[in-house]
């Protein structure tokens, strides 16, 4: 069943080093299926006051895939640079 990582970020630091982490991140989630269908853009909040700098939605053919990507060893080695200049929260969801 296909999934979805959805993360809601707020930026915190530095913009090149997420510049540079932006530019490379894609790559490492190619070879498990997954591709982006959003990547920022504009939003629009219908409830609620929650108003992350960016939201990324990244669809995988299922959440086994999801979960060896985000412990893949391509991610990991880029990670750190969402990891300190961003908060986020991240999910798995199950598509339907």
């Amino acid at each position: 069943m296909t999934a979805y990582m959805i993360a809601f970020i707020d930026i915190t630091g530095d913009a090149n080093e997420l510049a540079a982490y932006r530019s490379a991140v894609a790559a490492t989630f190619a070879p498990f299926g997954g591709r982006y269908l959003v990547s920022g853009g504009a939003y629009e909040v219908l409830e609620g006051a929650r108003t992350p700098d960016r939201i990324s939605v990244i669809e995988f053919p299922d959440t086994a895939a999801a979960h060896a990507w985000d412990g893949s060893s391509a991610y990991l080695a880029i990670k750190h640079l969402r990891t300190r200049n961003t908060a986020a929260e991240r999910v798995i969801v199950e598509g339907v």
